[in-house]
């Protein structure tokens, strides 16, 4: 953990360098121990996206790239630090590079940390002590084992690795490391609450089916995009309750409550909806439809419209300029000087690449063409700009 200050001098000078450029020069630093100081030029420069308090921090140590890719960014772990609250001990059994702890670690008195990698736990022990988190103790061991020696925890935190001991990708939650499915049981016996955290790729309502005694449902996007899935379990069985969060936007429901056929209809749309990334994930568009009075383009197309605008809706808002059908002559008509566009395919038989080559735009702009499926009308173009 300790560089020679050599190592040091060079991380400092090179800070905003290209690593593979400085990775092919290596040899002119003898001196310099070149793997750890490209780990940490790497790792502060990606920090400044996705962690940038502390990479604003002199002093914090990067783990290999491969840890820095898998841990989480700070808005997604502030977001299970909200959600976890505070308490008295918390306990993480797969702490990684330690990000998802430390922020959780801040509402609770004391907080343990288990890690199978000595060199993730030497660096997450400095940067804890470093962040000012001097309660946070950190075991190099098992944390299934750490887990059957546990008494008692307020929470327990568990993010399963998903690739096999082959480094290849795993989707069930068995073939994770550790099996859930085989200490779930023991978690919720042995803590008030427990936060699962899972690959945003699984079937939630799957998910939920498989781990039981499941509370809340998290599904967690950043800039529309789907980073995590979390489990929040119990030991009393408590009603099912899904939030979609999408940076500041939640939108939440119980899907055990019977969601009726919309009868909405729309017969002048001025505004077209598209759903975020964790509205889409959980897949809850008759309750969309129900909750804010607008119809449905088509039930496989997962496209809104309404005549009034709707402020609150939880994804992006359209402002429909003219719907083309794919008549040639009206796609030359409607389409008129537009040179660029921003094209979207929803339950359409043709991808964004064919129909920009069909439509000879290019990418950008200012005009959005969503190319859809319209119930009892076919396909159809919505030519829009976005609502501001």
């Amino acid at each position: 953990m300790m560089a020679n200050l050599a190592t040091l001098d060079f991380i400092r000078h090179h800070a905003d360098d290209d690593v593979r450029q400085l990775a092919l020069q290596g040899a002119k630093w003898p001196d310099v121990d070149m793997r750890y100081a490209l780990d940490q030029i790497a790792g502060r420069q990606k920090a400044r996206v996705k962690l940038p308090s502390w990479a604003a921090i002199d002093g914090i140590v990067y783990p290999p790239h491969l840890s820095m890719e898998q841990c989480s960014s700070e808005q997604t772990a502030c977001y299970k630090a909200r959600l976890a609250g505070e308490g008295g001990l918390f306990v993480d059994l797969t702490a990684g590079f330690g990000v998802d702890a430390a922020f959780i670690a801040k509402g609770f008195k004391r907080a343990v940390t288990v890690e199978r990698q000595q060199q993730l736990c030497d660096i997450a022990s400095q940067n804890y002590r470093t962040l000012g988190l001097g309660h946070i103790e950190t075991v190099c061991g098992d944390g299934v084992d750490y887990l059957h020696s546990l008494q008692r925890a307020d929470l327990i935190f568990v993010d399963p690795a998903r690739r096999d001991e082959h480094g290849a990708r795993t989707y069930g939650l068995a073939d994770c490391t550790p099996n859930i499915l085989e200490i779930v049981d023991e978690m919720a016996e042995k803590a008030c609450r427990v936060m699962i955290k899972l690959s945003p790729m699984l079937d939630w309502q799957k998910a939920v089916a498989d781990v039981g005694r499941v509370g809340e449902v998290h599904i967690v996007s950043v800039g529309n995009e789907c980073k995590e899935l979390l489990l929040m379990v119990s030991k009393e069985p408590e009603p099912l309750h899904v939030y979609c969060v999408n940076d500041g936007s939640v939108f939440d429901f119980e899907p055990q409550l019977p969601v009726g056929a919309s009868a909405v209809s729309c017969a002048a749309p001025r505004y077209l909806y598209e759903p975020n990334a964790s509205v889409m994930k959980a897949g809850c568009f008759d309750l969309l439809s129900e909750r804010y009075q607008m119809p449905q383009l088509d039930r496989n197309s997962h496209l809104f419209v309404s005549e009034a605008y709707v402020t609150d809706f939880p994804g992006r808002c359209f402002e429909i300029e003219r719907v083309l059908s794919m008549n040639k002559r009206q796609l030359k008509e409607g389409l008129g000087d537009i040179k660029k566009a921003n094209i979207t395919v929803r339950n359409f038989p043709m991808t964004v690449v064919a129909l920009r080559q069909r439509l000879r735009l290019q990418e950008g702009g200012d005009t959005y063409i969503f190319a859809t499926t319209v119930a009892k009308t076919g396909h159809q173009l919505f030519v829009c700009r976005k609502k501001s």
